[in-house]
């Protein structure tokens, strides 16, 4: 979750001298072998086997393995969707968010740069025009402050196919802390309304619409069901004569239209009632983690990869003389929020700080819009020599 590779893992793992599963088992004796020259080394391919089994989510899974022919001992893996998985047969040691999380991030590759400075933005955030990664950019010369994105399409074709999209990784650093941190305030303090505002409802109102919906689709069911003794028996009795074949004809084809639209209203129930039940989960889900991160005062990889799926940065704009930039924050399990969670500003305010940028003091405010916020920069103060020291600092940040 922090977001480390797993060759970055095998590092980690061999600085705190843990033992490789093949020494461990040696030195349990759960197996005669011998013990490997380099105990605490670690392979990246025994990382990602460990990342990604199912086991640890207290399942069983059958039939991982099969064999062409019984005359050869060969082995080879068998496609997920011919192994047979039985759920919670064990005491799971890992959670299925973050489960799942994990698999998102092993999907983007996230190489650190040749200074060796990695960005836990890496891999997270993504122009909002073209829809592809922003790359990170930086240098052993650049201050902290001089990090920033630009957008991976202008870097290889031009800004004539994309804009650049730059911004600076402490700011967007900042915006997304305080936007999290309203989010998590917000949802907190008000359950019940962050319920309404997502279409979610409260368990009780859910199982009970759910029950509804059953209730009909099982009434459509026993309806086909009847609609097919009824074909059976008109059939028996154009058989036998006392049906005459025009009768029969339109019979028949009310029964199977009738028993088609029943097929699709089964169809629609059964999608709507599968919907509402992830979407109820998934706000559940959500809330849960917010109820982690209820003091939030700085943002590390783990809470930003465990609350954040994307982040989309648009095209700075000149507006009032003034360079705006839109942020998109897509949350996991919720998605992009509604312009509704933000219609009242004044429970936030904004976010003001000073950036030093030359010899020129620029101020950005960042308030909610949207799914996201808004960077706003203006021209603060020239720098002098009384302001020096103010130079030398990275950024100065002042909540307002």
């Amino acid at each position: 979750m922090a977001g480390y590779g797993t060759s970055q893992i095998c590092k980690l793992l061999e600085k705190e001298q843990s033992l490789c599963p093949r020494a461990y088992w040696v030195k349990n004796e759960f197996y005669n072998y011998e013990m490997p020259e380099k105990p605490y080394k670690w392979h990246p391919n025994t990382i990602s086997g460990i990342l990604a089994k199912k086991e640890y989510l207290g399942h069983t899974v059958n039939f991982k393995t099969y064999r062409k022919s019984y005359k050869s001992k060969k082995k080879l893996d068998n496609p997920e969707k011919n192994q047979m998985i039985f759920e919670n047969t064990h005491e799971p040691i890992i959670d299925i968010d973050t489960w799942e999380k994990v698999q998102e991030l092993r999907k983007s590759k996230r190489r650190p740069t040749r200074t060796g400075k990695t960005n836990m933005f890496s891999g997270v955030v993504y122009c909002a025009d073209c829809g592809q990664k922003l790359y990170y950019c930086t240098s052993k010369y650049f201050e902290s402050r001089q990090d920033h994105f630009v957008c991976s399409t202008s870097r290889k074709q031009g800004t004539d196919v994309c804009d650049t999209h730059f911004i600076r990784a402490v700011v967007l650093e900042q915006g997304v802390l305080q936007h999290l941190r309203y989010v998590i305030n917000f949802v907190a303090s008000f359950e019940d309304r962050f319920r309404e505002i997502t279409g979610a409802k409260h368990k009780a109102e859910v199982k009970k619409e759910l029950a509804a919906k059953r209730r009909a689709i099982t009434k459509a069911e026993k309806r086909i069901a009847e609609l097919d003794r009824l074909f059976k028996s008109i059939y028996e009795d154009k058989a036998n004569g006392t049906l005459n074949e025009s009768r029969f004809k339109m019979l028949a084809d009310d029964y199977e239209r009738e028993q088609e639209d029943l097929r699709k209203s089964i169809d629609n129930l059964t999608a709507e009632v599968d919907r509402q039940k992830e979407q109820s989960e998934n706000v559940e889900r959500f809330i849960e983690k917010i109820h982690k991160y209820f003091d939030l005062q700085e943002l590390t990889p783990t809470i930003l990869n465990d609350m954040v799926q994307r982040i989309y940065v648009h095209a700075p704009e000149k507006i009032n003389g003034k360079r705006t930039q839109q942020i998109d924050i897509y949350y996991d399990l919720v998605g992009f929020l509604p312009m509704s969670l933000f219609q009242n500003e004044n429970r936030i305010g904004s976010h003001n700080a000073t950036l030093s940028r030359k010899n020129i003091y620029y101020r950005f405010i960042s308030r909610p819009f949207g799914a996201g916020f808004l960077l706003t920069y203006r021209r603060a103060f020239a720098a002098s020599a009384e302001n020096k020291d103010r130079q030398r600092r990275d950024i100065a940040y002042n909540e307002a």
